[in-house]
């Protein structure tokens, strides 16, 4: 009675969608019913066998579907017709990209296309000193910048500069409540004080701070001063018990104790030689290598020069001019900058005598280069009042208790 769904009989015409049938929408349709007067779609009744897929109908396959129309029989499907209302959510026009309305780009007389060099130059930007101070404008009220325009420094660097101890010290003391200001201890790390504040240290910081040893050790050439690289090994790994000098004025012994915060006060170059100073203590690294420091560095130089007739390794002293000899001593640069007056004069006839008050990478042989010498050997042997003396080479010692650089 009733034919399955999609028969393509003679009796039934394919459904059309033109404007003998509207348009039938969702809220048209009849509610569904699944009550007896309408059979499940599956139902196993005599009326209606149960829809197969075997001999009784041969499967559908694509090929055998008749061609989809494109033609006046269907129109399309955005049709305009009177009898068909438009959907809802389109009421406004179908948009088109035809001749109404240029595409966006069109090269027409009435829209040129826009092209880079057309843009309007943008405004040069302000240079880095024309900005506004916008790292100062972030900062908190208890930040540094506003603190220092307030006259008040951190606390660690005026014990340094006080020469009280280390700014790495002082951030050891203070939570250990070691330091006093105006007589009250300051515990919080960062704090900040008056330059005129009165700071006091505690007998135990003075007591773990004279612990603090000094080495000094004839560094050999093949060693680096600071870390460790390029598989050279550094100069501290020479400070072993093995190592102390046997004749050691101190009396002092090693301990592996020692070796925590050891550090280099100045450096030497790989290729150099001499004295190289080891310390925990940080008064002593700022006294020797700070930037306000005035210790002088003594160094002998054994040099060649390379002189218009060819190089010259004997005598030089007798031959080099003296002009170039006082250039050393001052009017020379290194990176753009203009170095501090030194002392050089020859120790013999191959050998010259620094005495510097600076300390720049590589700074005897970037000087001697500048006026045609040839640095064949250099070696450090004195730091302020402490010399190398008989300290042999790979060997170190502890420094006394009444020497000061």
């Amino acid at each position: 009675e009733r034919p399955p769904r999609r028969s393509g009989d003679d009796q039934r015409p394919p459904r059309r969608f033109d404007d003998e049938r509207p348009p039938r929408r969702f809220e048209d349709r009849p509610p569904r019913r699944f009550d007896d007067e309408r059979p499940p779609r599956r139902s196993g009744d005599d009326q209606r066998p149960p829809r197969r897929f075997g001999d009784e109908r041969p499967p559908r396959r694509f090929e055998d579907r008749p061609p989809r129309r494109f033609d006046d029989e269907r129109p399309p499907r955005r049709s305009g017709d009177d009898q068909r209302p438009p959907r809802r959510f389109e009421d406004r026009p179908p948009r088109r990209f035809d001749d109404e309305r240029p595409p966006r780009r069109s090269g027409d007389d009435q829209r040129p296309p826009r092209r880079f060099e057309d843009r309007p130059a943008r405004a040069p930007r302000p240079e880095r000193d024309e900005r506004a101070p916008q790292r100062e404008a972030a900062h908190t009220p208890g930040s540094a910048p506003q603190a220092e325009s307030s006259g008040l420094v951190r606390l660690s660097k005026r014990m340094s500069e006080l020469g009280l101890c280390s700014r790495r010290e002082a951030d050891e003391w203070i939570p250990r409540g070691w330091v006093l200001v105006d007589g009250e201890p300051v515990t919080e790390l960062g704090s900040r004080v008056r330059p005129d504040a009165e700071i006091e240290i505690l007998p135990a910081a003075r007591s773990e701070q004279g612990e603090r040893v000094t080495v000094l050790l004839h560094k050999p050439v093949g060693y680096v001063s600071g870390q460790a690289e390029d598989g050279y090994e550094p100069a501290a790994a020479l400070f072993t018990a093995e190592n102390q000098w046997e004749e050691d004025p101190t009396r002092k012994h090693f301990a592996a104790w020692q070796h925590k915060g050891l550090a280099p006060a100045g450096r030497l170059d790989i290729d150099s030689t001499g004295l190289l100073v080891l310390t925990q203590d940080g008064r002593v690294a700022r006294h020797l290598i700070g930037e306000d420091s005035t210790v002088e560095k003594e160094y002998l130089v054994r040099v060649v020069w390379n002189a218009p007739q060819g190089p010259v390794e004997h005598d030089i002293s007798k031959v080099f001019p003296e002009d170039l000899l006082e250039m050393l001593r001052h009017g020379l640069s290194l990176d753009g900058e203009a170095l501090k007056p030194a002392k050089v004069s020859w120790q013999n006839e191959e050998q010259l005598r620094f005495v510097l008050r600076e300390g720049k990478k590589r700074q005897i042989r970037r000087m001697c280069e500048q006026v045609g010498l040839a640095v064949v050997g250099l070696k450090r042997i004195r730091m302020g009042s402490v010399v190398l003396g008989d300290l042999p080479v790979g060997k170190w010692r502890f420094l006394g208790r009444f020497e000061k650089f």
